[in-house]
């Protein structure tokens, strides 16, 4: 069963990493913190339902890789969320939409600091209005991911 979570967390992961159509280019909004690994969590999952969206998965790899034997190997996590009326808004806009839901969040430590790491939506699409739209949601991302690292 483990095995089949950690094919399926690569498949998806694999997936997400597809080549998107040359009109839209997509960033990462990155910030790091020194605390705790758990507090992170902790933060982040209060942050994603501040701003109205439900977790819809974790995946926590490090966790598993350890008890599967391997002592010592550091955390990696993935949460994923959506809020359903922000999707539906978006499908309505463009179907091809799709692409960039649910919304995923990593986390990871990288020389002694927490890393939060979230997949932003592209605002150089041919459709001025699903570019705003996209551009609030990067606002609401952004702010998650600052609530989680803040100290």
């Amino acid at each position: 069963m483990v095995l089949k979570l950690i094919i399926l967390a690569t498949l998806t992961f694999i997936t997400s990493c597809a080549s998107q159509p040359p009109a839209e280019i997509s960033d990462y909004y990155q910030a790091e913190t020194s605390k705790p690994y758990d507090d992170v969590l902790a933060e982040l999952e209060i942050a994603i339902s501040e701003h109205n969206f439900r977790i819809t998965g974790h995946s926590r790899v490090g966790k598993v890789i350890r008890n599967r034997g391997t002592t010592g190997f550091p955390d990696y996590d993935t949460i994923q969320f959506c809020n359903l009326t922000h999707a539906k808004e978006m499908l309505l806009m463009s179907p091809h939409a799709i692409q960039y839901m649910p919304c995923n969040v990593v986390t990871y430590v990288y020389e002694g600091k927490t890393i939060v790491k979230i997949h932003l939506l592209p605002t150089n699409t041919d459709n001025p209005k699903l570019n705003q739209f996209y551009g609030k949601i990067n606002v609401m991302l952004k702010a998650i991911v600052d609530f989680s690292v803040e100290e």
